[in-house]
Protein backbone atom coordinates (compact mmCIF):
# COMPACT_ATOMS: atom_id res chain seq x y z
CA UNK A 1 0.00 0.00 0.00
CA UNK A 2 1.35 3.42 -0.92
CA UNK A 3 2.58 5.48 1.90
CA UNK A 4 -0.33 8.10 0.81
CA UNK A 5 -2.80 5.63 1.16
CA UNK A 6 -1.36 4.51 5.02
CA UNK A 7 -1.71 8.25 5.85
CA UNK A 8 -5.28 8.71 4.79
CA UNK A 9 -6.17 5.64 6.46
CA UNK A 10 -4.58 6.85 9.92
CA UNK A 11 -6.02 9.90 9.69
CA UNK A 12 -9.59 8.58 9.05
CA UNK A 13 -8.74 6.45 12.41
CA UNK A 14 -7.69 9.31 14.55
CA UNK A 15 -10.96 11.00 13.35
CA UNK A 16 -12.93 8.29 14.46
CA UNK A 17 -11.42 7.75 17.87
CA UNK A 18 -11.94 11.59 18.21
CA UNK A 19 -15.71 11.29 17.49
CA UNK A 20 -15.92 7.85 19.85
CA UNK A 21 -14.16 10.08 22.56
CA UNK A 22 -16.50 12.85 22.31
CA UNK A 23 -19.58 11.03 22.55
CA UNK A 24 -18.79 8.75 25.49
CA UNK A 25 -17.46 11.62 27.21
CA UNK A 26 -20.07 14.03 26.63
CA UNK A 27 -23.15 15.16 28.88
CA UNK A 28 -26.56 14.95 27.89
CA UNK A 29 -28.28 18.42 26.92
CA UNK A 30 -29.53 20.04 29.84
CA UNK A 31 -33.51 20.40 30.70
CA UNK A 32 -34.22 24.03 30.38
CA UNK A 33 -33.96 26.08 33.11
CA UNK A 34 -31.40 24.03 35.11
CA UNK A 35 -27.44 24.83 35.34
CA UNK A 36 -25.47 23.27 37.80
CA UNK A 37 -25.78 26.15 40.16
CA UNK A 38 -29.64 27.43 39.59
CA UNK A 39 -32.89 26.08 38.77
CA UNK A 40 -35.77 28.22 37.89
CA UNK A 41 -38.96 27.84 38.57
CA UNK A 42 -42.32 30.01 37.59
CA UNK A 43 -46.08 30.27 38.09
CA UNK A 44 -49.12 32.61 37.53
CA UNK A 45 -51.10 33.59 40.82
CA UNK A 46 -53.99 36.13 40.98
CA UNK A 47 -51.89 39.69 41.82
CA UNK A 48 -55.20 41.50 41.08
CA UNK A 49 -58.96 41.02 40.01
CA UNK A 50 -61.41 38.61 42.08
CA UNK A 51 -59.40 36.24 43.58
CA UNK A 52 -55.90 38.80 44.87
CA UNK A 53 -56.56 37.79 48.36
CA UNK A 54 -54.87 33.92 46.95
CA UNK A 55 -52.08 36.51 45.20
CA UNK A 56 -49.90 36.23 48.98
CA UNK A 57 -49.12 32.49 48.22
CA UNK A 58 -46.50 33.85 45.50
CA UNK A 59 -44.26 35.94 47.59
CA UNK A 60 -44.77 33.69 50.75
CA UNK A 61 -43.69 30.70 48.64
CA UNK A 62 -40.55 32.78 47.37
CA UNK A 63 -39.28 33.92 50.80
CA UNK A 64 -39.08 30.62 51.61
CA UNK A 65 -36.89 30.06 48.79
CA UNK A 66 -34.93 32.70 49.31
CA UNK A 67 -34.40 31.38 53.08
CA UNK A 68 -33.51 28.01 51.30
CA UNK A 69 -30.67 29.71 49.24
CA UNK A 70 -29.21 31.63 52.22
CA UNK A 71 -28.11 28.24 53.17
CA UNK A 72 -26.88 26.51 49.95
CA UNK A 73 -29.68 25.98 47.69
CA UNK A 74 -30.90 22.13 47.06
CA UNK A 75 -27.30 20.29 46.37
CA UNK A 76 -25.56 23.45 45.58
CA UNK A 77 -28.35 24.72 42.82
CA UNK A 78 -30.17 28.45 44.07
CA UNK A 79 -33.90 28.27 43.39
CA UNK A 80 -35.36 31.17 41.68
CA UNK A 81 -38.99 31.59 41.15
CA UNK A 82 -40.55 34.35 38.81
CA UNK A 83 -44.48 34.47 38.98
CA UNK A 84 -46.94 36.76 36.79
CA UNK A 85 -50.26 37.80 37.81
CA UNK A 86 -52.75 36.08 35.80
CA UNK A 87 -56.07 38.03 37.74
CA UNK A 88 -57.45 34.63 37.84
CA UNK A 89 -58.21 34.89 34.08
CA UNK A 90 -57.71 31.47 32.40
CA UNK A 91 -57.03 33.42 29.57
CA UNK A 92 -53.79 35.21 30.84
CA UNK A 93 -52.90 32.17 32.57
CA UNK A 94 -52.29 30.72 29.35
CA UNK A 95 -50.92 33.65 27.62
CA UNK A 96 -48.15 33.65 30.67
CA UNK A 97 -47.71 30.57 31.06
CA UNK A 98 -46.36 30.09 27.43
CA UNK A 99 -44.01 33.05 28.05
CA UNK A 100 -42.72 30.81 31.29
CA UNK A 101 -41.85 27.95 28.94
CA UNK A 102 -41.08 29.71 26.25
CA UNK A 103 -39.35 33.15 26.87
CA UNK A 104 -38.49 32.68 30.34
CA UNK A 105 -37.49 28.76 30.19
CA UNK A 106 -38.35 27.66 33.19
CA UNK A 107 -37.72 24.51 34.56
CA UNK A 108 -41.05 23.70 36.30
CA UNK A 109 -44.47 25.53 36.72
CA UNK A 110 -44.97 25.56 40.34
CA UNK A 111 -48.09 26.07 42.17
CA UNK A 112 -49.99 27.38 40.07
CA UNK A 113 -53.60 29.06 41.77
CA UNK A 114 -57.20 28.05 40.70
CA UNK A 115 -58.58 24.97 38.95
CA UNK A 116 -59.53 26.57 35.51
CA UNK A 117 -56.27 28.40 35.43
CA UNK A 118 -54.47 25.02 36.17
CA UNK A 119 -57.10 22.85 33.42
CA UNK A 120 -56.61 25.62 30.86
CA UNK A 121 -52.90 25.12 30.98
CA UNK A 122 -52.47 21.28 31.31
CA UNK A 123 -52.36 20.08 28.01
CA UNK A 124 -49.81 22.65 26.73
CA UNK A 125 -47.59 21.55 29.49
CA UNK A 126 -47.84 17.86 29.48
CA UNK A 127 -47.39 18.15 25.77
CA UNK A 128 -44.12 19.50 26.27
CA UNK A 129 -43.47 17.69 29.17
CA UNK A 130 -43.12 20.64 31.86
CA UNK A 131 -43.49 19.39 35.37
CA UNK A 132 -47.09 21.51 36.62
CA UNK A 133 -46.42 20.91 40.10
CA UNK A 134 -48.03 21.38 43.66
CA UNK A 135 -50.94 23.67 42.06
CA UNK A 136 -53.46 25.53 44.52
CA UNK A 137 -56.23 22.79 43.18
CA UNK A 138 -58.29 19.98 44.88
CA UNK A 139 -60.56 19.05 41.67
CA UNK A 140 -61.54 14.90 40.35
CA UNK A 141 -60.28 16.62 37.05
CA UNK A 142 -56.68 16.94 37.98
CA UNK A 143 -56.48 14.75 41.26
CA UNK A 144 -57.49 11.76 38.84
CA UNK A 145 -56.35 13.00 35.64
CA UNK A 146 -52.65 11.39 35.97
CA UNK A 147 -53.26 8.86 33.43
CA UNK A 148 -53.59 11.27 30.81
CA UNK A 149 -51.69 14.04 32.31
CA UNK A 150 -48.31 12.49 34.04
CA UNK A 151 -46.74 15.58 34.37
CA UNK A 152 -49.46 17.45 36.48
CA UNK A 153 -49.77 17.24 40.16
CA UNK A 154 -52.36 19.07 42.48
CA UNK A 155 -51.52 19.84 46.25
CA UNK A 156 -54.73 20.58 48.05
CA UNK A 157 -56.93 17.97 49.32
CA UNK A 158 -60.27 16.64 47.17
CA UNK A 159 -62.95 18.97 46.72
CA UNK A 160 -65.29 16.07 47.15
CA UNK A 161 -63.92 15.22 50.11
CA UNK A 162 -64.21 18.32 51.70
CA UNK A 163 -67.79 18.22 51.00
CA UNK A 164 -67.86 14.57 52.26
CA UNK A 165 -66.11 15.33 55.33
CA UNK A 166 -69.23 18.59 55.90
CA UNK A 167 -71.20 15.98 54.97
CA UNK A 168 -70.49 13.51 57.50
CA UNK A 169 -70.53 16.26 60.03
CA UNK A 170 -73.84 16.77 59.71
CA UNK A 171 -74.92 12.99 59.79
CA UNK A 172 -73.91 12.94 63.19
CA UNK A 173 -74.58 16.16 64.98
CA UNK A 174 -77.52 17.44 63.03
CA UNK A 175 -79.75 14.49 61.21
CA UNK A 176 -82.85 16.88 60.40
CA UNK A 177 -80.84 19.85 58.72
CA UNK A 178 -82.43 21.33 55.94
CA UNK A 179 -79.27 22.63 53.97
CA UNK A 180 -79.19 25.23 51.20
CA UNK A 181 -75.48 25.20 48.87
CA UNK A 182 -74.04 28.87 47.46
CA UNK A 183 -71.28 27.50 45.23
CA UNK A 184 -69.40 28.58 42.45
CA UNK A 185 -69.94 27.24 38.76
CA UNK A 186 -66.45 25.53 38.85
CA UNK A 187 -64.80 22.61 39.51
CA UNK A 188 -64.24 23.98 42.95
CA UNK A 189 -67.76 24.28 44.01
CA UNK A 190 -68.89 21.54 41.87
CA UNK A 191 -67.02 19.34 43.23
CA UNK A 192 -67.71 20.36 46.86
CA UNK A 193 -71.40 19.88 46.20
CA UNK A 194 -70.88 16.47 44.75
CA UNK A 195 -69.05 15.26 47.88
CA UNK A 196 -71.78 16.84 50.16
CA UNK A 197 -74.77 15.27 48.70
CA UNK A 198 -73.23 11.94 48.73
CA UNK A 199 -72.03 11.64 52.37
CA UNK A 200 -75.78 12.46 52.63
CA UNK A 201 -77.71 10.41 50.56
CA UNK A 202 -80.63 8.59 52.66
CA UNK A 203 -79.03 9.66 55.93
CA UNK A 204 -81.47 12.53 57.36
CA UNK A 205 -80.02 15.79 56.42
CA UNK A 206 -81.18 17.14 52.84
CA UNK A 207 -80.13 19.53 50.46
CA UNK A 208 -83.57 21.57 49.70
CA UNK A 209 -81.82 24.20 47.94
CA UNK A 210 -78.89 24.83 45.69
CA UNK A 211 -77.56 28.30 43.69
CA UNK A 212 -75.02 28.23 41.66
CA UNK A 213 -72.55 31.48 40.55
CA UNK A 214 -70.22 32.90 38.01
CA UNK A 215 -66.62 33.48 38.87
CA UNK A 216 -66.85 36.79 37.02
CA UNK A 217 -70.19 37.71 38.21
CA UNK A 218 -70.49 40.88 40.21
CA UNK A 219 -72.84 39.69 43.50
CA UNK A 220 -74.42 36.71 45.08
CA UNK A 221 -77.02 38.76 46.71
CA UNK A 222 -80.15 37.38 44.65
CA UNK A 223 -78.61 33.47 45.12
CA UNK A 224 -78.92 34.05 48.76
CA UNK A 225 -82.19 35.77 48.73
CA UNK A 226 -83.41 32.53 46.99
CA UNK A 227 -81.50 30.15 49.21
CA UNK A 228 -83.09 31.69 52.45
CA UNK A 229 -86.62 31.20 50.77
CA UNK A 230 -86.15 27.37 51.23
CA UNK A 231 -86.26 27.47 54.52
CA UNK A 232 -82.57 25.81 55.62
CA UNK A 233 -81.30 26.06 58.25
CA UNK A 234 -78.02 25.46 57.16
CA UNK A 235 -75.64 27.12 54.67
CA UNK A 236 -72.55 25.61 52.67
CA UNK A 237 -70.60 28.76 51.25
CA UNK A 238 -68.31 26.82 48.69
CA UNK A 239 -67.11 29.99 47.53
CA UNK A 240 -63.86 32.25 47.19
CA UNK A 241 -63.21 34.98 49.48
CA UNK A 242 -65.43 37.76 47.85
CA UNK A 243 -68.43 36.08 47.15
CA UNK A 244 -67.90 34.21 50.92
CA UNK A 245 -68.27 38.08 52.15
CA UNK A 246 -71.00 39.32 49.93
CA UNK A 247 -73.31 36.13 50.95
CA UNK A 248 -72.41 36.51 54.40
CA UNK A 249 -73.24 40.50 54.23
CA UNK A 250 -76.72 38.98 52.25
CA UNK A 251 -77.65 36.74 54.52
CA UNK A 252 -77.14 39.67 57.32
CA UNK A 253 -79.37 42.20 55.58
CA UNK A 254 -82.13 39.34 55.13
CA UNK A 255 -82.14 38.39 58.92
CA UNK A 256 -80.89 34.98 58.01
CA UNK A 257 -79.40 32.86 60.82
CA UNK A 258 -78.38 29.76 59.29
CA UNK A 259 -75.57 27.22 60.70
CA UNK A 260 -72.64 28.04 58.44
CA UNK A 261 -70.17 26.21 56.68
CA UNK A 262 -67.45 27.84 55.32
CA UNK A 263 -65.22 26.11 51.83
CA UNK A 264 -61.22 26.17 53.46
CA UNK A 265 -60.44 28.22 50.50
CA UNK A 266 -62.00 31.13 52.89
CA UNK A 267 -60.90 30.64 55.92
CA UNK A 268 -57.73 32.97 56.22
CA UNK A 269 -58.37 35.38 59.50
CA UNK A 270 -57.90 38.53 57.69
CA UNK A 271 -60.93 37.37 55.13
CA UNK A 272 -62.81 36.10 58.65
CA UNK A 273 -62.45 39.21 60.13
CA UNK A 274 -64.37 41.01 57.65
CA UNK A 275 -67.33 38.59 57.56
CA UNK A 276 -67.00 38.77 61.89
CA UNK A 277 -67.16 42.43 61.43
CA UNK A 278 -70.16 42.24 59.24
CA UNK A 279 -71.91 39.11 60.49
CA UNK A 280 -70.64 38.29 63.79
CA UNK A 281 -74.02 36.01 64.49
CA UNK A 282 -73.53 34.13 61.50
CA UNK A 283 -69.42 33.58 62.12
CA UNK A 284 -69.62 32.34 65.49
CA UNK A 285 -69.68 28.44 65.21
CA UNK A 286 -68.76 28.25 62.07
CA UNK A 287 -67.67 25.16 60.58
CA UNK A 288 -64.46 24.55 58.40
CA UNK A 289 -61.79 22.23 57.81
CA UNK A 290 -57.72 22.83 58.05
CA UNK A 291 -55.06 21.25 57.33
CA UNK A 292 -51.97 24.47 57.87
CA UNK A 293 -51.27 25.97 61.12
CA UNK A 294 -52.45 29.83 61.94
CA UNK A 295 -49.39 31.35 62.84
CA UNK A 296 -51.57 34.06 64.58
CA UNK A 297 -53.48 31.61 66.71
CA UNK A 298 -51.86 31.74 70.39
CA UNK A 299 -52.08 27.83 70.64
CA UNK A 300 -48.69 28.04 68.40
CA UNK A 301 -47.11 30.89 70.23
CA UNK A 302 -43.95 29.21 70.80
CA UNK A 303 -44.21 26.78 67.70
CA UNK A 304 -40.66 26.08 65.76
CA UNK A 305 -42.03 26.77 62.67
CA UNK A 306 -43.93 29.79 63.55
CA UNK A 307 -40.74 31.15 64.59
CA UNK A 308 -39.03 30.61 61.28
CA UNK A 309 -41.70 31.90 59.61
CA UNK A 310 -41.55 35.10 61.06
CA UNK A 311 -38.18 35.32 60.79
CA UNK A 312 -38.24 34.28 57.64
CA UNK A 313 -40.78 37.03 56.43
CA UNK A 314 -38.67 39.54 58.19
CA UNK A 315 -35.91 39.26 56.23
CA UNK A 316 -37.25 38.10 52.76
CA UNK A 317 -40.76 39.07 52.47
CA UNK A 318 -40.34 42.48 55.04
CA UNK A 319 -43.58 44.14 53.39
CA UNK A 320 -45.64 41.44 53.72
CA UNK A 321 -48.38 40.65 56.51
CA UNK A 322 -47.32 37.69 58.40
CA UNK A 323 -51.02 37.45 59.93
CA UNK A 324 -51.50 36.52 56.57
CA UNK A 325 -52.09 32.60 56.49
CA UNK A 326 -51.90 32.80 52.36
CA UNK A 327 -48.18 33.35 53.07
CA UNK A 328 -48.05 30.75 55.21
CA UNK A 329 -49.60 28.08 53.09
CA UNK A 330 -46.89 29.68 50.48
CA UNK A 331 -44.32 28.50 52.33
CA UNK A 332 -45.81 25.01 53.25
CA UNK A 333 -45.87 24.38 49.56
CA UNK A 334 -42.21 25.73 48.71
CA UNK A 335 -40.83 23.16 51.52
CA UNK A 336 -42.61 20.42 49.30
CA UNK A 337 -41.16 21.30 46.61
CA UNK A 338 -37.55 22.19 47.91
CA UNK A 339 -37.83 18.38 49.19
CA UNK A 340 -38.69 17.46 46.06
CA UNK A 341 -36.21 18.72 44.09
CA UNK A 342 -33.46 17.17 47.12
CA UNK A 343 -35.35 13.84 46.36
CA UNK A 344 -34.69 14.39 42.97
CA UNK A 345 -31.21 14.04 42.61
CA UNK A 346 -27.70 15.78 41.89
CA UNK A 347 -28.71 14.92 38.63
CA UNK A 348 -31.48 17.38 37.88
CA UNK A 349 -33.81 16.68 35.00
CA UNK A 350 -37.90 17.23 34.64
CA UNK A 351 -37.57 13.44 34.38
CA UNK A 352 -36.09 12.93 37.89
CA UNK A 353 -38.31 15.58 39.31
CA UNK A 354 -41.59 14.12 37.71
CA UNK A 355 -40.41 10.89 39.58
CA UNK A 356 -39.53 12.33 42.83
CA UNK A 357 -42.83 13.87 42.97
CA UNK A 358 -44.55 10.75 42.58
CA UNK A 359 -42.99 9.14 45.54
CA UNK A 360 -42.88 11.18 48.06
CA UNK A 361 -43.18 10.56 51.82
CA UNK A 362 -43.04 13.37 53.94
CA UNK A 363 -44.15 13.21 57.57
CA UNK A 364 -42.97 16.56 58.51
CA UNK A 365 -43.46 19.69 56.99
CA UNK A 366 -43.72 21.80 59.70
CA UNK A 367 -46.39 24.40 58.07
CA UNK A 368 -48.89 21.86 58.46
CA UNK A 369 -50.80 20.64 61.36
CA UNK A 370 -49.33 17.45 63.21
CA UNK A 371 -50.30 14.15 61.83
CA UNK A 372 -50.67 15.09 58.45
CA UNK A 373 -48.40 13.40 55.95
CA UNK A 374 -47.48 14.28 52.24
CA UNK A 375 -47.44 11.05 50.49
CA UNK A 376 -47.87 10.38 46.55
CA UNK A 377 -47.41 7.46 44.26
CA UNK A 378 -47.52 6.59 40.34
CA UNK A 379 -51.63 6.16 40.82
CA UNK A 380 -52.13 8.73 43.60
CA UNK A 381 -51.48 11.95 42.65
CA UNK A 382 -53.22 13.38 45.87
CA UNK A 383 -50.70 14.74 48.10
CA UNK A 384 -52.75 15.34 51.11
CA UNK A 385 -55.35 13.54 52.05
CA UNK A 386 -56.17 14.11 55.68
CA UNK A 387 -57.63 16.76 57.59
CA UNK A 388 -59.21 18.20 60.93
CA UNK A 389 -62.70 20.41 61.45
CA UNK A 390 -62.44 23.28 62.73
CA UNK A 391 -65.12 25.95 64.46
CA UNK A 392 -65.06 29.25 64.41
CA UNK A 393 -65.49 30.95 68.20
CA UNK A 394 -65.59 34.79 66.42
CA UNK A 395 -61.79 34.78 67.47
CA UNK A 396 -59.79 32.07 66.34
CA UNK A 397 -60.34 29.13 64.52
CA UNK A 398 -60.62 25.59 66.96
CA UNK A 399 -60.26 21.97 66.62
CA UNK A 400 -62.95 20.67 66.31
CA UNK A 401 -62.52 16.94 65.52
CA UNK A 402 -59.17 14.33 65.23
CA UNK A 403 -57.53 13.59 62.20
CA UNK A 404 -60.22 12.96 59.11
CA UNK A 405 -60.12 11.51 56.00
CA UNK A 406 -61.17 13.63 53.31
CA UNK A 407 -60.69 11.61 49.74
CA UNK A 408 -62.66 11.81 47.23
Amino acid sequence: MRRGALRGLALLAVAAALVVGAGAGARPTADPGVTSTSVLLGGTVPLTGEAAAFGAVAPGARAFFDHVNARGGVHGRKISYVYYDDAYNPANTVQLTRRLVEQDRVFAIFSGLGTANSLAVRDYLNAHKVPQLFAGDGSQAIGRGHARYPWTMGFLMSYRGEGGVYGKTLVRSRPRARVAVLYENTDLGRDMLTGLTRALAGKGPRVVARQAYEFTAADVGAQVATLKASGADTLMLFATPKFFVQAIVSAHRLGWKPRLYVASVSIEPGIMAIARTNAPELTRGALSIAFVKNPNDPVWAKDRAVALYRSIMRRHNPNGRPSDVYHWYGMTVAWTMVETLRKAGRNLTRASLLRAARSLDLPDNPFLLPGIRLQTSRKDYRPLEHVYLYRYDNEQWVRASPLLHARG
